[in-house]
């Protein structure tokens, strides 16, 4: 593994933690030598990331569409910036070039940045390890759902293990090291139904 996508928030939210983990998760990128790939902004938990990966001497790839160039504040002091035209690209390329992809706090932009990538997943389109980095309790609610969705039999339970989750950037990264990703998910009737 050599590249970790961070989908995050354009904003730094309410809590300090969210910020200060964000710090955290650069520096342990560029401690371990992992290079930052992000959406491309110099704004909010975006910026932080990248700033704290460059301020250790990491490299930080940013992806952003063309039209959020002015919008978000393109981050000038990156490693590599690719400018894409639309969202779906952005997604695509970031899925493209990381070997792993994390999860901090983060809005619908940020949710929808998971969910597909989650979703390519489940369906075999990537074997790279999913996590939610979460900061105070952030994710506690979505973790809730996956597993009430599991209970409810919409998820699969060895899909559900997909979803990773610590409250910091080492342990999450440590469950990356030893993921093993499940077998593709199929629409074959199971065995019950037949």
């Amino acid at each position: 593994m050599k590249k970790i996508a961070v989908f995050c928030g354009s904003s730094f939210g309410a809590k300090d933690v969210y910020k200060e983990g964000a710090i955290a998760l650069g520096k342990e990128l560029a401690a371990r030598g992992l290079s930052l790939v992000y959406g491309g902004s110099s704004v909010g938990l975006m910026g932080a990331v990248a700033d704290a990966v460059l301020e250790e001497g990491g490299q930080v790839i940013g992806v952003l569409p063309v039209f959020l160039q002015d919008r978000e504040i393109a981050h000038r002091n990156l490693s590599e910036l690719i400018i894409v035209d639309t969202m779906h690209e952005r997604k695509a390329k970031m899925a493209e070039i990381a070997d792993g992809f994390i999860v901090l706090p983060g809005g619908a932009g940020t949710m929808d940045e998971f969910f597909e990538i989650f979703t390519w997943g489940q369906l075999g389109l990537h074997r790279k390890p999913c996590g939610l980095l979460n900061l105070g309790g952030y994710y506690d609610l979505l973790i809730e759902l996956f597993n009430h969705m599991t209970d409810e039999q919409f998820i699969q339970e060895k899909f559900r293990s997909m979803v990773l989750s610590d409250g910091t950037p080492e342990g999450l990264l440590d469950q990356f090291r030893t993921y093993e990703p499940p077998t593709v998910k199929t629409f074959l009737k199971s065995e019950k139904q037949l």
